[in-house]
């Protein structure tokens, strides 16, 4: 395929969703149809044919995808290994042709330009790998009409590609892989939350996530998301497991599975000491004068659309300081789960719950999981047996204080 179409050919393959066997051997090919490219930027800029360091990046990257396009994680390691073995095998062809011939003067910029483009077909291929279509060597060996690549190179490259296979379910998948990837947002405690994007998760939802990973002999693996995109990075994939004092609910019930619940609590609101007494029915709060703040996307906005119709809604993106807000007069009230307004009461002297012992809602936190039944089986049952040998409430204590 020529190159100046290489682009308009992934956004018509991406749309139409066309992705067997042909469309796949054809990314493969497409992928290292680019190497003379890649050799010619690195032949005038004096740089090697091999780059470990940009290697174990690929391999990571394929790795994590595999796990995303549900296919065996190291088969998959091994097919883009291979890969990269083929893709060093023709640069290196074109270094020799070079070195008798003369070479190019001229070349795409390979981070800005051809590396996008690699990156790409590498999604691609993912994706494409894992609808376990069926495979045909003497296609494929059509397919990958490369100059520069062995036949040796294509057989290798056939036979690391037919051992892919899916995983039959997300338990086999984890432990399988040896890895529990748990989507968390790292911004509500007492459940989940991180200082910076730089530090490390904390919270009753991390000390349970790591021994449900140690349940499964795997490593944990924290995944960050966020309220509003929660359930699309659900169904993307991006996780197995969501674990950030998540309320069980309807809407996100369609979209995959529920654990058992693990705490029961609703929504109450919280304001500076001194104004309980201007917030502690909700037609009190309820009124134009008052300046409600909320973290979009989640059940606290949800409540506030559908139950509050008079107040200023202030929408603040980071879930970390939003109760800095109240103590510093920039809002008035927040409704959230009890438990955190009992824990953010604890911590700020300045804030109290304006209705103490009320909620105002019926709410359940629980797992959030993709639709398999065997993974929610499992889930289920851990989470029954920590509930009950104590390590559920033991993770509350610790982090209530």
């Amino acid at each position: 395929m020529p190159k100046v179409l290489l682009a308009l050919f992934l956004i018509c393959w991406a749309l139409t969703g066309l992705a067997d066997q042909p469309h796949l051997y054809t990314l493969v090919s497409d992928r290292l149809d680019l190497m003379d490219e890649v050799a010619a930027f690195k032949w005038i800029n004096r740089i090697p044919v091999e780059d470990l360091k940009r290697e174990a990046v690929v391999l990571e990257k394929a790795r994590s995808d595999s796990l995303k396009a549900g296919i065996g994680i190291k088969a998959s390691e091994e097919f883009f290994a291979q890969q990269i073995l083929a893709a060093k095998e023709i640069q290196a062809y074109w270094f020799a042709q070079w070195d008798r011939t003369g070479g190019p003067v001229t070349a795409p910029d390979l981070r800005n330009e051809i590396r996008p483009q690699l990156i790409e077909l590498g999604n691609a291929i993912t994706r494409a790998l894992g609808l376990d279509v069926s495979h045909d060597r003497d296609s494929f060996f059509a397919a990958l009409d490369v100059e520069g690549l062995s036949d040796r190179s294509r057989a290798d490259l056939y036979t690391t590609l037919s051992r892919i296979k899916p995983y039959p379910d997300r338990l086999i998948q984890i432990k399988e892989s040896g890895i529990l990837r748990v989507g968390t947002t790292g911004d509500y405690a007492p459940f989940s939350h991180r200082q910076n994007s730089d530090s490390p998760f904390v919270g009753i939802d991390i000390t349970l996530a790591q021994d449900l990973a140690d349940s499964l002999g795997a490593e944990v693996r924290f995944v960050h998301t966020t309220w509003p995109g929660l359930i699309e990075d659900l169904k993307e994939n991006h996780f197995d497991i969501a674990m950030s004092g998540v309320s069980r609910s309807l809407v996100r019930q369609q979209a995959g599975y529920f654990s058992v619940p693990y705490h029961t609590g609703g929504k109450t609101p919280i304001s500076l000491c001194n104004k309980v007494a201007q917030f502690d029915t909700i037609s009190k709060i309820d009124v134009p004068s008052t300046r409600i703040i909320v973290n979009p996307g989640g059940t606290n906005e949800r409540f506030v659309d559908s139950s509050l119709h008079q107040v200023e809604k202030i929408l603040h993106l980071d879930n970390r300081t939003i109760f800095d807000e109240i103590i510093q007069g920039r809002a008035d009230v927040m409704i959230t789960d009890s438990i955190e307004v009992r824990l953010q009461a604890n911590r700020h002297p300045q804030l109290c719950a304006t209705m103490p012992g009320k909620t105002l809602t019926f709410q359940e936190k629980g797992y959030l999981m993709p639709s398999d039944i065997r993974w929610k089986t499992y889930v289920d049952l851990w989470l029954a047996t920590r509930i009950g040998d104590g390590t559920v409430a033991k993770a509350f204590t610790d982090n209530l204080d």
